[in-house]
């Protein structure tokens, strides 16, 4: 039998269109990878998930990264416990809008809300087809990937972390 949720988490994720987050959260919820590109302005999932026995209900919120939202995309901010900010490997822009625009939204709007920074697209970052198909397309490299981690992230402590850590 299953059991309701005791608990319940919404994740807001941002960062540039195009960078997979739609797609991040689709195959998430639904172990299915969706194929066509459609832009979204917002739209949410839900995902049960068990933490340490406990049924948590988790709200993935999906906003718009185009610059046509930028008034709209922060209503959604209100109530978050976490934000997924999300960058394609593949796009150097979103990479650099990650200081440029994405952090300093979120810490304006939310100072005290946990980040977590997600590189997407990391399939295509070695793809030689895709290279070949995109000129002057320089992915981002784990070294960048993990200097903006470091400079941009804050320490988040997660007691069911540290539990699952000590396994």
């Amino acid at each position: 039998m299953a059991s309701s949720a005791s608990r319940f988490i919404k994740c807001v994720t941002v960062g540039d269109g195009a960078v997979g987050k739609t797609c991040m959260l689709i195959c998430y919820t639904s172990n299915k990878f969706p194929t066509d590109y459609v832009p979204t302005v917002f739209d949410n999932f839900s995902a049960n998930v068990v933490v340490d026995g406990t049924t948590v209900n988790l709200g993935l919120w999906d906003t718009a990264g185009q610059e046509d939202y930028n008034r709209l995309r922060p209503l959604s901010y209100r109530g978050a416990d976490v934000f997924v900010l999300a960058f394609s490997l593949v796009s150097r822009a979103s990479y650099e809008n990650i200081m440029k625009k994405w952090l300093p939204e979120l810490q304006h709007h939310a100072p005290s809300v946990p980040i977590v920074l997600v590189g997407t697209k990391y399939d295509l970052r070695e793809d030689k087809q895709y290279l070949l198909d995109h000129p002057g397309v320089v992915p981002v490299t784990t070294a960048q990937g993990r200097n903006s981690a470091s400079t941009s992230a804050q320490p988040v402590t997660s007691n069911a972390a540290q539990r699952h850590s000590r396994m």
